[in-house]
């Protein structure tokens, strides 16, 4: 492959509230920050009508959240690209990023935050019918079924709190349940005004077996868990909120480890398997996705990426592009048997005639070097030629027998 010219210091795969707060970290870091999002800016929140815990906004709409979010962006100079991300490699040094129109990107870290989707049933009727009466977003479509009667699939916080939101607009809202009489998935509050809700009904116990209809929908049948039997319902519309799954499937061959549900584990950093490789928000395995914990989830993985990115261009200038052996050390400047034997080693280098370039890793923050030389304790020397290890020196506070293991 041939030069790219489309060179970052960060490149963030996904424009919604993990993936913007990324760039404004990165790029106020003085990165060149790339935002490469598929749809619109701000993903699935743009969808969500009404937001009242995001801190500092008492009542906001997704869409207007995020596009506040997108302007502090572009104050520090993010750029921001509509496509969509194919393939990935993540083998080499620089990650390299291919899209669906064809462009090529390489960065020295990406930040994967392209988030989730809705989970389909894929029963009869669900993909042909989609657009046609089929829908997955309240905020949406809720208004194309005025005067009308909507099925809601679910019984989580989001179908409750969307199916509410469509009663502003249908005849009648009936939600299909899988569980006893009473019982739902929500948030209390959430159950009792939907309980109160004159235009909402509830079919309990129950689950959608098939979408009917032709060009548009006209019904659906519903089948009893208890008793097994199944009956039709005439409606024009149906929302399925039955969960969501992430949108990882473009990096099956990325070398990523994801669970069995596409989901990826990362650590404190939010750092994935692979070195340089960050992955925020929903697309991630974690406890809460809200839009604020996918806010934080973005600020560390910029501040992550920013430290990893420092310590590669110095070792790309202090160790690949040195022109003689290195001796590196790690240690501990708040360590004093670290900073004797840091002196040691450049009094030992010094009367062997400097034949090695002394680098020094300060280990008082953890450090990706570390990780890629399987350094667990401090103080500790290695000799590299170049990247390579040659070996590495057993630790002694006696001069003479450090310069015979140099």
């Amino acid at each position: 492959m041939g030069d790219i010219k489309n060179s970052y210091d960060l490149i963030i795969i996904g424009g919604g509230p993990a993936g913007l707060s990324s760039a404004i970290y990165g790029a106020r870091a003085k990165l060149k920050t790339l935002v490469i999002n598929k749809g619109t800016i701000g993903g699935l929140v743009n969808t969500t009508r009404e937001i009242v815990n995001y801190p500092g906004y008492p009542e906001i709409s997704g869409s207007d959240l995020m596009l506040d979010f997108k302007k502090h962006a572009e104050v520090f100079g993010v750029e921001f690209l509509r496509d969509e991300v194919v393939s990935t490699d993540f083998t080499r040094g620089d990650k390299i990023i291919t899209t669906k129109k064809g462009k090529e990107f390489s960065a020295k870290a990406v930040i994967i935050a392209c988030g989730s989707e809705p989970r389909l049933l894929n029963i009869s009727g669900e993909k042909r019918l989609q657009g046609s009466g089929v829908a997955y977003c309240a905020t949406c479509d809720a208004e194309f079924f005025e005067g009308e009667d909507v099925v809601v699939v679910g019984s989580g916080d989001q179908a409750i709190e969307e199916g509410m939101y469509i009663t502003k607009f249908a005849r009648k809202v009936t939600v299909i349940v899988l569980h006893d009489e009473g019982v739902l998935d929500c948030n209390k509050v959430s159950a009792e005004r939907a309980f109160q809700n004159e235009k909402m009904e509830f079919i309990w116990n129950s689950t959608i077996e098939e979408v009917q209809g032709e060009e548009n929908v006209e019904g659906v049948k519903i089948k009893n868990l208890k008793t097994g039997s199944s009956t039709e319902l005439v409606c024009q519309g149906v929302f399925f909120f039955v969960g969501m799954v992430p949108s990882t499937h473009f990096l099956k061959d990325s070398g990523i480890d994801m669970d069995k549900r596409g989901y990826i584990p990362i650590n404190e950093m939010m750092e994935t398997n692979l070195e340089g490789v960050y992955a925020v928000g929903d697309n991630r395995i974690k406890y809460l996705r809200q839009v604020v914990s996918a806010a934080g989830d973005g600020a560390v993985a910029a501040v992550a990426a920013e430290r990893y990115i420092e310590e590669l261009n110095a070792f790309n200038t202090n160790i690949l592009q040195s022109d003689k052996k290195v001796l590196l050390l790690f240690f501990n400047a708040l360590n004093n048997e670290s900073l004797e034997f840091s002196t040691l080693l450049e009094e030992a280098n010094r009367e062997l005639g400097e034949h090695y370039k002394v680098v020094k890793v300060d280990m008082a923050t953890p450090k990706n070097l570390a990780k890629k030389y399987e350094v667990n304790s401090v103080p500790a020397a290695l000799v590299l030629n170049k990247a390579e290890k040659v070996k590495q020196l057993y630790y002694t506070m006696d001069k003479e027998s450090l310069k015979a293991q140099i």
